[in-house]
C-alpha cells in the first residue's frame, strides 16, 4: 500500500514492491501474477477495512438514523487516513482494464448492499417512509464516490469536513427532515 500511495498505480513497479517487501521477485510472483493483481488484492484489502469498520460503527448504534452517520464517519475517515491509495482507485486507475472495472463494481455492489440493509433496518422501525432502498443506497454510494473523488481532484482539507453537509443531503434524500443527535 506504500508504494502504491507514495508513486501511484502507473510509477510503481514490481521492483519496488519487492524492495518494500524485502522479499524477492520469485517471492513476489509466488503469490501474485502481476502489478495489477497485488493491486487488487490491496484493493480488496481496503474496501474490507472500510466494510468491517462500518460495521462496527454501526453496531454500537441503536437506531437506524444514528447507523446511517456512524457508517457514514468512517469511510469518511477513512478516505482522509487513506487518501493516496483512494486517489489511486478513484481517479488514477478508472479505465486500468475489465479486471479492476469488475473489482470496482464489486466493491460498489458490496457497499450498495451494506447501505440497502441499513436504510431497510431503518423503514423497519418507521425512522424513514418506505421506499426503493436498492435505488436510494446506488444513489448515495454515487453521491459518496462523487464526493470523495472531487475532494482527492481538489487536493484542499479533509474530506470528512463535509460529515455535516454531505449527512444533511444524504437523509433528505431518503426523507428524514431533522435527526436528533
Amino acid at each position: 500500500m506504500q508504494v502504491f500511495a507514495a508513486k501511484g498505480y502507473h510509477g510503481t513497479t514490481v521492483d519496488d514492491i519487492v524492495a518494500a517487501s524485502a522479499t524477492s521477485k520469485g517471492a513476489f510472483y509466488h503469490y501474485f501474477s502481476s502489478k495489477q493483481d497485488i493491486f487488487l488484492t490491496l484493493v480488496d484489502s481496503l474496501a474490507a477495512l472500510v466494510e468491517v469498520g462500518a460495521e462496527a460503527a454501526i453496531a454500537g448504534e441503536t437506531t437506524g438514523l444514528a447507523k446511517v452517520e456512524a457508517a457514514l464517519r468512517v469511510v469518511l475517515e477513512t478516505a482522509d487516513a487513506h487518501r493516496d491509495l483512494v486517489k489511486i482507485l478513484l481517479v488514477e486507475a478508472v479505465g486500468l482494464g475489465p479486471e479492476l472495472e469488475q473489482k470496482r463494481l464489486e466493491i460498489h455492489r458490496r457497499f450498495a448492499a451494506v447501505i440497502r440493509r441499513h436504510l431497510d433496518h431503518a423503514i423497519a422501525e418507521g425512522a424513514i417512509p418506505p421506499q426503493n432502498t436498492a435505488l436510494a443506497s446506488q444513489a448515495w454510494l454515487g453521491m459518496l464516490n462523487e464526493v470523495i473523488t472531487q475532494w482527492l481532484v481538489a487536493e484542499d482539507g479533509r474530506v470528512t469536513d463535509h460529515l455535516p453537509d454531505l449527512r444533511v443531503l444524504l437523509l433528505r434524500s431518503i426523507g428524514v427532515k431533522e435527526m436528533s443527535r
